[in-house]
């Protein structure tokens, strides 16, 4: 199937090999080309590609649950920067971060020109702290990677997620790329092989989605709801509309007209922009009772019957993804075992028994990580590699 102008990047940790795909994949197990038509370039160090005397990075946003993962994200892939700065709100200013042994005192974040000279701007402090700082941001340069809401549905903004659109980051008039919804990011990352075997005409799926999609204040109350059950306390309840302890609830952001919360259409109008198709998504979003990492059950139509064989295939050989399906020994992804880690992880891959061209699999992945910061640092990391920085 031909992929119109959709790149596929692929990255090891060490050598950091890229391949850019316009037609389908090339496996990574063999050199079996499924199409001939494909451009490898190889890197031997992603930090040979820049000047490190001057590669300058914020995070806006840093004392955050995104913005500490960050920190972490940074330091375990051995970004290249020179020099990090710290921006947060009023309330976090002068607060201390550790980075790979240096001490970083927090700015407050205000207008003015304290962007100068900052080759990449992470941020993650909400929607109208985005909107309100993004001119302060961009206008001497930097590339703002935004992690909010604000701008991933503008027409001149590209929303990226570089194992299926990578390529879309390049073309970024304001200096912005969108990092997408942490629950749009697994799924389109699940997708996208499937795509390549058989264009995908409808989705629908529901979420799982864990306390920290809402905040660390919100790990804390489901924490500490737990604690006061167990001594027969009432439990407090400030961060959801009802005690998430021992619960479900079935609605994450408010509701629209449709009867859809904002989540859920997210998940919609996203992963069409992202994939650059016509494909229908159909969510339900439910908040659970587990600490860190999402989980999805994901039902696809494509136009052709996909087989189970094919789909594990293609699920192993992508990029960012890794298999965990063994039923008969009770092995499949689980939020408890994956937090913290990066991969999406894909199992109890099977084929629809109401639809001979529907496949449906379980996803599981840390929204903190892939679900934010780690998928913010890639897109970097991709700009980086095209000396698009």
């Amino acid at each position: 199937m031909y992929l119109s102008e959709t790149e596929k990047w692929q990255k090891k940790k060490k050598g950091e090999v890229y391949f850019f795909h316009i037609h389908k994949i090339i496996t990574r197990k063999s050199i079996n080309f499924v199409s001939f038509f494909v451009k490898a370039k190889f890197v031997a160090n992603v930090q040979t590609n820049i000047n490190k005397s001057n590669m300058k990075v914020a995070i806006v946003g840093v004392s955050g649950a995104v913005g500490q993962e960050f920190l972490r994200v940074l330091a375990e892939r051995d970004f290249p920067l020179t020099e990090l700065v710290l921006f947060g709100s009023a309330r976090s200013a002068g607060n201390v971060y550790e980075y790979k042994g240096q001490k970083i005192t927090v700015k407050e974040l205000k207008h003015g020109d304290d962007f100068k000279g900052i080759d990449i701007v992470f941020a993650s402090a909400g929607a109208s702290t985005s909107k309100e700082f993004a001119d302060d941001i961009t206008k001497f340069g930097a590339v703002m990677i935004d992690n909010s809401s604000a701008f991933r549905m503008d027409s001149d903004v590209p929303l990226v997620v570089p194992e299926v659109n990578a390529v879309d980051a390049k073309n970024r008039p304001r200096g912005i790329i969108a990092n997408p919804n942490c629950t749009t990011i697994q799924l389109v990352v699940a997708l996208k092989p499937i795509e390549n075997l058989s264009h995908i005409k409808r989705v629908h799926v529901s979420t799982y989605q864990a306390a920290s999609g809402a905040g660390a204040a919100a790990m804390d109350e489901l924490e500490n709801q737990h604690k006061q059950i167990t001594h027969g306390d009432e439990p407090t309840v400030e961060k959801f509309a009802y005690q998430l302890a021992y619960n479900l609830i079935p609605q994450v952001d408010v509701f629209t007209e449709n009867g859809y919360t904002k989540e859920e259409m997210k998940m919609f109008h996203e992963t069409r922009k992202i994939m650059h198709s016509d494909i229908a998504v159909s969510a339900t979003c439910v908040r659970v009772p587990t600490l860190r990492a999402h989980s999805e059950s994901i039902w696809v139509e494509t136009e052709r019957p996909v087989s189970i064989e094919e789909a594990r295939t293609a699920f192993e050989n992508a990029d960012g993804i890794e298999v965990i399906d063994n039923p008969s020994e009770r092995k499949y992804p689980m939020p408890l075992f994956l937090s913290g880690k990066n991969p999406v992880f894909i199992g109890r891959i099977r084929k629809d028994l109401a639809n001979e061209n529907g496949l449906t699999f379980w996803c599981v992945s840390d929204q903190i990580k892939k679900g934010a910061a780690l998928n913010a640092v890639q897109i970097a990391e991709y700009l980086i590699a095209e000396k698009d920085i």
